[in-house]
This record gives structure tokens, C-alpha cells and sequence, in this order.
């Protein structure tokens, strides 16, 4: 009997992702401080309404919806490594500016507009970029591991984020919090820059039309059946969360009562259900299938999400406003996080080499493009409608998300097949830290 195959040594140990997975947790947290700091300084300084929450939120995601789909073809162009490090030093000076106009008394919700349309043009690049230039890193047979350790990542710093922000807002003020974000993405492109991998570039003699190339990577998209599922419930999903995302800060501060610090515990305890998820993500997958975890997990979304307007009432019986947010936000995460490690794997799995790029970005553009989107009727219906009511709407659409799985093949399959074309011998794919689903 032939000896069972050594397993390959841990992506720990792989000196180029390690400097890419320091530079992506830095990075991560800097986003997880920003996306805490920036809403509480609109809602309690800048003493922002329903409407204007939800331009921010908007504002912070439209470059997805507006340059998202040839983002993709321009990276497909571009060295991946040297675009994420131009993107974290742009988000770092802008959050500089920020920081600069609220110390010295300048700050207005336009600024904080202008300033999230540019942030979320550095995300694309950086995101996209990320995507199509971590694989060759690690290879196809180590997708899972890598997404589930840079998964990993992203929740330890959802979790020590939010808490670290409610902390040091007792003691600084906003702006100073988030000038910690700056000084943490200028260390991820250092980081992210020591990197020592060689890219080849396409030869630029090989480039089409760039109204070509985009079409290939939407044409991919919509032509692979479960593929189109999946993103059919990621977008809907992101367009519900984006809807009660908008009046979550507002809801929890002038709702629920809660103060600062209250609600940075409640999101970081929240995220430990996301890290529960990067833990546990291949072991769900093995328990039930791959092919499986994608729709059972789409259906803890709106179960979780329906107990961020129920916590009003649920007080009102006893049971502390706190309490029922961390239970919600812990069974979303969970949920999030493992729905993206399966569906982010096969997808990439599933994808030849030359187009992921444009793949990585038309799925970003369809699936987050319903962000700003979903921002901006956010902040309508809370205005129109109220919050509370508002963030039932939010319920219903998360319910609505998880159809297109629950009523597919998916249900019924434990693994995701792979193509041939994937198979040993093909250039190695690219594996993704980042959600595809927002959280």
C-alpha cells in the first residue's frame, strides 16, 4: 500500500502570504475602526438625520455600482501587488483629511460624502486587485485554507475593532480614532509591499477592446447556472442589509438608548460569530456539502437580522436591547462568513486564470452595486416610513435573498464540482479575503 501523500506545510509558513495576510489584518482593522467612527461622528457630532446615514452609506459603496465593472478589465492590466499598495495609501490620505477638517473645526456631512465616494473607489481597486493576485501565492489546492485563514482575520478584527473604537472614544475623540486608521493602512502597504512574488503582465499586444474584456467577465457570470444563483442571493442580500445597514448606528443611539461604547461592544461581540464561521467553515462544508452550506447558511440571514427590530420590543419585555443585538449580529456573521468561504472557493475554482479579474469585478458589481442603492432607500424609507418599520423592510429582503438557493440544485448537492480545466496543470486561480456578502 502506497503511503498517504505528506500534507503540505500551513500558508503560515508561506513567507509571501504571510506578509500579505500582516498587511490585510492591519487593513482590516483600519476598516472596522473607520466604519465604526465615521457613522457615530455623523450621528452624535455632526448630528445627522435618516436621510443623510443613508447618503453615507451610499456614498461609501458607489464606486462598485459606478467603475466596478471595468475595474476589473484596468486590473487585469495592471501589477496586482503595486495596486494594493497605492490603494491602502490613498485611503490612508483621505482619512487624513478627515481627520484634519474635524480638528479643526471644517467637518460637514459633504466632506464626509466626498470622502466615502473616494474610499470606496480605492476599495474596488484594492478589492479587486486582492482577488485576481493572492492564488498564484498559494495554489488552487490551498484555496480553502487560504480563505478560510484571511476569513479569520477579518472577523478577529470585526470583533477587536468596534469594541477597541467604543473604548477609545471614551477617552478620544472621534477624529483621533480615526487618524489610527490612517497609521494602520499606511502599515498594510508597507507590509503588502515587501512582498517578493514576480507578476507576469499580459502582453499588451494580447489586449482587446475594453467594452470586450468587460463583456467576457459578465458573460461568464450569467452563463453558469449556479454561479447566477449565487449571485442573484448575494445582491438581494446586500440590498437588505444596506436598507437596515444605513439605521443601525441611528436606531441603536437614539432608539435603543444605547451610548458609544454600548454599541462597539455589541458589533465586536457580534463578530464572533464570523470568526466561529472561518474556524468552522470547512468542517460545515464536509458535514453537510459544500454545495449545501451555500443555501442552509442564506437562511440564518433574515432569522438573525429580524432580531436587530425586534430588540425595541424585546426590551420593552425585560430583555436587554444589548443582549438581543449580540445573538442576531452572532448568528448573521456565522452565517456570512460561512455562505462566502463556499461560494468565494468554487467560484474561484470554477473561473479560468485570464479572466478572474473581470470575473471578480462583474460579481462585485452586480452584488455590492445594490449597496449604495440599498443606502440610499434606506435612508428614504427611514425618513418616510420611520426607522423600525424601515428595518423590517430590511427582514423581508434578506428573506427574499435566500431563495435563489434554497430553490435550486444546491440544496441537494454536497459538493461543487470542478471543471477539468481546473484540474492540476491549469495556471493557478486566485483565492478572496474579502465578503462578498456585506456585513
Amino acid at each position: 500500500m502506497d503511503p498517504a501523500p505528506a500534507r503540505p506545510p500551513s500558508l503560515a509558513r508561506h513567507p509571501d502570504f504571510r506578509r500579505l495576510w500582516v498587511g490585510d489584518g492591519l487593513g482590516q482593522l483600519g476598516a472596522q475602526l473607520t466604519a465604526f467612527a465615521l457613522p457615530v461622528y455623523a450621528v452624535v457630532h455632526l448630528d445627522a438625520s435618516a436621510g443623510q446615514m443613508g447618503a453615507l452609506t451610499a456614498a461609501e459603496s458607489a464606486a462598485f455600482l459606478l467603475i466596478g465593472l471595468p475595474a476589473g478589465a484596468w486590473v487585469d492590466r495592471m501589477r496586482k501587488r503595486r495596486t494594493l499598495v497605492v490603494a491602502d495609501l490613498v485611503r490612508a490620505a483621505v482619512l487624513a483629511v478627515v481627520v484634519a477638517a474635524a480638528l479643526t473645526g471644517h467637518a460637514s456631512m459633504p466632506l464626509l460624502y466626498g470622502a466615502g465616494l473616494v474610499l470606496s473607489a480605492a476599495t474596488v481597486f484594492f478589492d479587486v486587485a486582492h482577488q485576481s493576485y493572492v492564488p498564484g501565492l498559494v495554489g488552487l489546492a490551498r484555496i480553502v485554507e487560504g480563505n478560510a485563514k484571511l476569513q479569520a482575520t477579518a472577523s478577529v478584527a470585526q470583533v477587536a475593532g468596534p469594541a477597541l473604537g467604543g473604548m477609545l472614544l471614551r477617552f478620544v475623540a472621534a477624529p483621533l480614532l480615526i487618524a489610527v486608521t490612517v497609521v494602520t493602512y499606511v502599515t498594510s502597504a508597507l507590509a503588502v509591499g515587501r512582498i517578493r512574488a514576480v507578476e507576469t503582465l499580459p502582453s499588451p499586444a494580447d489586449r482587446r477592446p475594453l467594452r470586450t474584456e468587460i463583456a467576457e467577465g459578465l458573460r461568464f457570470v450569467v452563463h453558469q447556472p449556479l454561479l447566477r444563483r449565487i449571485v442573484a442571493c448575494t445582491s438581494i442580500g446586500n440590498l437588505g442589509g444596506a436598507v437596515g445597514g444605513a439605521l443601525t448606528v441611528l436606531y441603536a443611539l437614539r432608539v435603543l438608548g444605547l451610548d458609544e461604547v454600548a454599541l462597539g461592544v455589541v458589533f465586536s461581540a457580534s463578530s464572533i460569530g464570523g470568526l466561529a464561521g472561518a474556524v468552522l467553515a470547512d468542517r460545515v462544508a464536509r458535514l453537510i456539502g459544500e454545495g449545501r452550506s451555500i443555501p442552509v447558511s442564506a437562511l440564518l440571514f433574515p432569522v438573525a437580522f429580524a432580531l436587530t427590530p425586534l430588540a425595541a420590543p424585546l426590551a420593552g419585555a425585560g430583555v436587554p436591547a444589548q443582549l438581543t443585538l449580540v445573538v442576531g449580529g452572532v448568528l448573521f456573521s456565522f452565517g456570512v462568513v460561512v455562505y462566502n468561504v463556499a461560494q468565494v472557493s468554487f467560484r474561484q475554482r470554477l473561473c479560468p486564470p485570464a479572466l478572474l479579474g473581470r470575473m471578480n469585478a462583474s460579481v462585485r458589481f452586480i452584488v455590492w452595486g445594490t449597496l449604495p442603492l440599498g443606502g440610499l432607500l434606506g435612508g428614504w424609507l427611514g425618513t418616510h416610513l420611520g426607522v423600525v418599520p424601515t428595518l423590517w423592510v430590511a427582514v423581508g429582503l434578506t428573506a427574499a435573498s435566500a431563495l435563489p438557493v434554497v430553490f435550486s440544485p444546491l440544496m441537494r448537492m454536497r459538493d461543487l464540482a470542478v471543471p477539468d480545466s481546473a484540474q492540476p496543470g491549469r495556471a493557478e486561480p486566485e483565492l478572496s479575503a474579502h465578503d462578498d456578502v456585506a456585513r
